[in-house]
């Protein structure tokens, strides 16, 4: 199969959108088992529809343990007092 065909056959595949515990998305073809830890996020077409979905909904890359343990520090560094609204500590 030249690279051409492959890229056509590519693009007229049915995708789903899956997406892991750490809200990280990804697309999969449809008729595919999910890797494991993936759920189907509930999206489905072609290559790019699915990419142009993810684009529109995936708008902070950090996986949600991160941006739970920032929300957690500012939370903290809120309390005391110390740092600012984004919780970066103030230099003295």
């Amino acid at each position: 199969m030249s690279w051409d065909n492959w890229k056509e056959q590519e693009e007229n595949m049915h995708y789903k959108v899956v997406i892991n515990p750490e809200e990280q998305y990804s697309i999969w073809p449809s008729d595919r088992e999910n890797p494991p830890l993936w759920r189907d996020e509930g999206t489905a077409g072609t290559k790019s529809e699915c990419l142009d979905h993810i684009e529109k909904v995936w708008t902070d890359m950090r996986p949600l343990s991160v941006r739970k343990a920032m929300e957690q520090a500012r939370a903290v560094q809120h309390g005391s007092g110390e740092g600012d609204k984004n919780g970066v500590p103030k230099r003295e």
